[in-house]
């Protein structure tokens, strides 16, 4: 691999072009028009000379760098020779498909193209060209030039090869590539993270305790790096609406969303930190979690929920434990992986905490998946016993 084009040059789309320029990979970057690509590539220098003042490259470096990036609003120019294509366009299906089906037209037979989709169907993309079997999920997080996790989805159609190929490209930029061996929606990190979304929402719902106790006890007794609402304001309410459709519309009754929390914020146009204003008022900068709340909100039950939506990922075949804990790590900067944490904590005891919750609000949601009573039964109670979703 030596030249790719990425498509669409937003902030996700201009900071993966800059990683592979840094690694010394001529990219050519698509947009709609000049003036967004001015602007990209203004972000770009930008962040190049970040790196510089911090000493992590030298300018020299930079500007070698910033050389290897041209600037197009042409197909043909962006991608008649090169060997890999990443959409990152709007998360809709319809202009994904038009973008692949036009890369698909004009890229050479060998290219593989990837897609930065962070829930849609990677198989239903590849099925708008004629080379399905190279199409591939490389799923990237914010912001691409920092972030170390690239989760990497196997399409229906998806070859072997094109998936070992995106795995290999994506440790020699410098990332931890993590296999979703399925196109299941929300792949690994989302669908766990729209799961603790529900927790929190529907906790405070039910009006047992506050948001800003829910996020307390994330931070400071989680060790969470962000509280949930906290979290939802920084990715966005309306993404985090979307996707929660979404997961609902695939999972069903197990992700129930709680409508009621989210969508009056969302009607409103109050989408988080970059309209200033969500679950929290950001006009003054991130809001001031009180401490003295902390024990409001027992935050074993956003581990247990967490856990058993990964035990979920690990019986469907989705994915395996150590892609779980290494996907929550690296690209939501949690402190343990679920399955670590449940083998530390012990899988009765997970078991247990399920089954009341269960039993007190009978929710799909606490309903303990059968992977769990199954490493149970056999005595895999994690690290005590030697056997856990790890062997000790």
């Amino acid at each position: 691999m030596k030249k790719l084009a990425v498509i669409g040059a937003g902030l996700l789309g201009h900071g993966i072009a800059q990683v592979f320029a840094m690694q010394g990979y001529e990219v050519n970057l698509l947009d709609l028009n000049d003036d967004l690509l001015k602007k990209a590539f203004q972000g770009i220098e930008w962040s190049l000379n970040k790196f510089v003042e911090k000493r992590r490259i030298r300018k020299e470096d930079a500007e070698a760098a910033l050389s290897r990036i041209t600037i197009t609003t042409s197909y043909e120019e962006a991608a008649k020779d090169i060997d890999l294509a990443i959409e990152v366009v709007s998360e809709k299906i319809n202009i994904k498909k038009m973008v692949f089906a036009k890369l698909d037209a004009i890229a050479p037979p060998h290219a593989i193209i990837a897609t930065n989709t962070s829930t849609l169907s990677i198989t239903e993309m590849g099925r708008a060209t004629k080379r399905p079997d190279k199409v591939v999920g490389m799923h990237w997080f914010n912001p691409p030039q920092l972030m170390q996790l690239i989760e990497v989805i196997n399409g229906d159609d998806t070859s072997d090869e094109t998936v070992q190929t995106i795995l290999e490209l994506s440790k020699q930029i410098g990332k931890t590539p993590i296999l979703c061996k399925k196109d299941v929606r929300g792949f690994i990190v989302n669908r766990i993270l729209g799961m603790v979304f529900n927790e929190a929402f529907w906790t405070y719902h039910r009006g047992e305790t506050s948001k800003e106790g829910i996020d307390a006890s994330a931070k400071y007794f989680g060790g969470f790096p962000m509280g949930w609402f906290e979290l939802c304001d920084f990715v966005g309410l309306d993404i985090a609406y979307e996707v929660g459709k979404i997961l609902y519309e695939a999972y069903g009754a197990r992700f129930k969303p709680c409508q009621e929390v989210i969508e009056p914020l969302v009607k409103e146009k109050r989408f988080g930190q970059k309209v200033k204003h969500g679950f929290y008022d950001w006009s003054k900068g991130r809001p001031r979690i009180p401490f003295n709340l902390a024990d409001e909100y027992d935050i074993e039950r956003i581990w247990v929920v967490a856990i058993n939506e990964a035990a979920w990922l690990i019986h469907d075949n989705v994915a395996e434990p150590n892609s779980i804990d290494m996907g929550m790590k690296l690209g939501t900067g949690w402190p343990s992986g679920p399955c670590e944490y449940a083998d530390k904590k012990g899988l009765d005891w997970i078991l247990n905490k399920l089954d009341e919750l269960y039993k007190k609000y009978n929710m799909e949601m606490y309903k303990p998946c059968p992977l769990l009573k199954t490493y149970v039964d056999k005595g895999w109670n994690g690290k005590k016993t030697g056997r856990g979703f790890y062997k000790y």
